[in-house]
């Protein structure tokens, strides 16, 4: 082979040392290690923040419900009572023909949001117990209620 055999593009064998793919492989990992925790850390603050959403939600619809029959639901009533009209005591005087929420969303877990009137920490509460499902919990599983709402 001679030298211009050599450096002749077409005779030349184009591709990348084992050095080369080892130190891309290197910087891909680190890379992996500092980015791939946060992205696993967001669909738990995506269910939170929707819980807040659905809690906004369900509690105007507690409101409207009050403005026009001068009570808030009972606990035994339920959220239902947005939905339909209640048929146990008090049954409301003035309800909505349309409801006051087309459907009751369950919380991001698949569980029904809770509701208690009067409630623990205000007139009414509307929560759900996070994802273990349990009352009481840290982090994803902690309660989260129109009393704590940030």
């Amino acid at each position: 082979m001679t030298a211009r055999a050599f450096n002749d593009p077409q005779t030349r064998d184009d591709g990348f040392s084992l050095l080369e793919l080892m130190v891309v492989v290197v910087i891909l990992s680190i890379l992996a290690l500092v980015i791939v925790p946060r992205i696993i850390d967001r669909p738990d603050q995506a269910r939170v923040a929707r819980v807040q959403s659905d809690l906004s939600v369900i509690e105007q619809a507690v409101e409207l419900y009050r403005l026009d029959n001068f009570r808030y639901p009972t606990t035994a009533q339920g959220l239902a009572a947005l939905v339909t009209a209640p048929t146990t005591e008090p049954v409301p005087p003035n309800y909505s023909a349309s409801g006051y929420t087309p459907r009751l969303p369950q919380d991001p877990w698949g569980a029904p949001y809770q509701y208690l009137s009067p409630g623990v920490h205000g007139e009414f509460d509307i929560f759900t117990f996070g994802a273990d499902g349990v009352a009481g919990g840290e982090g994803v599983s902690a309660d989260v209620g129109t009393w704590n709402r940030e």
